[in-house]
């Protein structure tokens, strides 16, 4: 998080440092080029803010280098008064200020994928201010070779046609909507969707959202999603056949909203949920997108669902925990469908001479009290797996690098691995070819035993059968189990490593708590069967769309 800041920062410095630099020197000095060149320089550093900070507001710096490239340019020309060279000017200042405005008002507009409707005129306004930039570095072009004006003049105006036309295609979206709703609307009536997963969440969220679409997907009835940031479009829309849409605002969510849906779900708890929660009609209903132990688990604003699938049990007793009142017959068990392809070993670890074992730390959280994370000590845990010849998947939270800090522990560790594996050739995985080439399912099956913070993730391990470690990087000691009842049925880790070499001889050899956490199974994840586990989730999805269907009993919980 840290990171992003420095980022912001530089961006916006060297941004707001090149404009006027370039000014003054075109301005104040004779050195044209050189102010020229600075021009350029501030433009990239202007498309480089605008990919860190997507909302940035350039308008001063823009209008501080066009000036300047505008002056370079009549000095280089040197012919007194030019009237396509001030024709060129009065435009490219029009194009300045409408720039700004246009991108936003397209920001606005529904958007679509995986859906046969085109919307041409938002993708159009997104890439304006990109063009402008292209422009002002094309009429800067100009002005070093000394061009005439009249060449700037026209790649101006077609700049110019295009934003008129963008200009003119909102105007009319605003103030002469059609009868029978934009393009988008009438494409989803088409489509006649029969429920709406509605997601919203920060870029690099888009796990949250995918984990879920195959089985969405085998439902087997019509679906759309909608989406509420822009930056979650592309991998959502590659991850699903179904329509994916883009709505920014209340407006356009209300254009996606076709008479045919009957459900609605979630997969997380963000504030924008309420947006459409407050359609009655629907029957809205939270997924999750993991079971664990930690806070956000057991957060309040899941009583305003009318139904909550959990994983098994042991997450209703979670809010009771936590003192969070939910009525019992909002809670539908129904397993954790993404566990299906997790195979289940009962042989213990111990049988065999280099065990594999699968490490995932999570992040340091929004806010302090839902820090879990191990990587400032990890670096021993790593040290005392490589001595016990242990290869490691070392697959780390996708938002580990938020905070700088918890960067370059990873990196610290991923450089011991690299070593070993270099000296040893035990295969050690890390970054890509253990977070993106294999998916978590792939990993727990290709490991004999866990180690992970407080996190989903053991959850789904859970399932395998095979024993896992727990770390305890709070302040809980041994009130830790209490708070997270998982940590009982694995062996956990003191957040100073002091019983380091203790747990590693349970986790990998001895495994006392090997019936504890078969009993721990049950109560997290259900216990329906293993060949047909998903279709406990696929029922209770299709219970809320048909009201005949009967979701399969659960065997007992032991």
């Amino acid at each position: 998080m840290r990171g992003d800041l420095v980022r912001k920062l530089l961006a916006r410095v060297l941004t707001t440092g090149l404009a006027v630099l370039a000014f003054l020197v075109v301005a104040l000095t004779g050195a044209t080029g050189w102010g020229l060149a600075l021009a350029v320089a501030a433009l990239a550093a202007t498309a480089w803010e605008r990919r860190v900070r997507p909302s940035a507001d350039g308008l001063a710096e823009t209008v501080l280098v066009a000036a300047g490239i505008l002056v370079g340019y009549s000095r280089r020309l040197d012919d007194g008064f030019d009237p396509a060279l001030a024709a060129t000017a009065l435009a490219l200042l029009g194009l300045v200020l409408l720039v700004g405005p246009l991108r936003q008002a397209g920001a606005l507009e529904i958007r679509a994928a995986n859906l046969p409707v085109r919307t041409w005129t938002p993708l159009v306004a997104a890439r304006l201010g990109d063009a402008l930039l292209a422009l002002l570095a094309l009429v800067a072009l100009a002005a070093v070779l000394t061009l005439p004006a009249w060449s700037a003049l026209v790649a101006t105006l077609l700049v110019g046609a295009g934003c008129g036309a963008v200009a003119l295609d909102l105007a009319r979206r605003r103030f002469r909507p059609p009868a029978g709703g934009g393009p988008v609307g009438r494409a989803l009536r088409r489509h006649q969707p029969e429920f709406v997963l509605h997601f919203s969440a920060p870029p690099g969220s888009e796990y949250q959202v995918t984990m879920w679409l195959p089985y969405l997907e085998r439902i087997g009835r019509p679906f759309v999603v909608v989406l509420r940031e822009p930056e979650l479009m592309p991998a959502v829309a590659a991850a699903t056949r179904a329509p994916v849409v883009l709505c920014p605002t209340l407006k356009a969510l209300d254009e996606a909203l076709a008479p045919s849906l009957r459900v609605a779900f979630y997969v997380n708890h963000g504030a924008k949920n309420a947006h459409l929660i407050r359609f009655n009609q629907l029957t809205h209903v939270q997924l999750h997108h993991g079971d664990s132990d930690k806070a956000p688990s057991a957060n309040p604003v899941s009583a305003i669902f009318d139904k909550i699938f959990v994983a098994g049990q042991a997450a209703i007793d979670r809010y009771a925990r936590a003192g969070v009142e939910i009525p019992a017959d909002k809670f539908v068990v129904v397993g954790r469908p993404q566990v299906e392809a997790i195979e289940v070993r009962r042989e213990p670890v111990a049988a065999s001479a280099h065990p594999t074992v699968l490490y995932t730390p999570t992040w340091t959280g929004h806010h302090a009290d839902a820090n879990y994370c191990s990587l400032p000590v990890a670096e021993t845990l790593i040290r005392r797996l490589i001595d016990r010849g242990a290869a490691v998947i070392l697959r780390a939270h996708p938002y580990t690098d938020k905070n700088p800090a918890s960067a370059r522990q990873l990196a610290r560790l991923t450089e011991l691995l690299a070593a070993d594996r270099a000296k040893t050739g035990r295969p050690h995985l890390w970054g890509a070819a253990a977070a993106r080439e294999m998916t978590l399912t792939e990993c727990v099956n290709r490991a004999d035993a866990l180690v992970s913070d407080v996190s989903g993730v053991i959850s789904d391990w859970l399932y395998s059968g095979k024993p896992y470690a727990v770390t305890d990087t709070g302040a809980d000691g041994e009130h830790f189990v209490e708070r997270f009842p998982l940590a009982a049925s694995g062996y956990v880790l003191r957040r100073d490593m002091s019983n380091v070499d203790q747990v590693l001889t349970d986790l990998l050899d001895a495994d006392p708590k090997a019936a504890q956490r078969w009993a721990a199974r049950t109560r997290y994840l259900g216990d329906f069967p293993a060949d047909a586990y998903a279709e406990a989730f696929l029922a209770a999805a299709r219970r809320e769309l048909e009201a005949d269907w009967v979701v399969p009993a659960q065997r007992a919980v032991v």
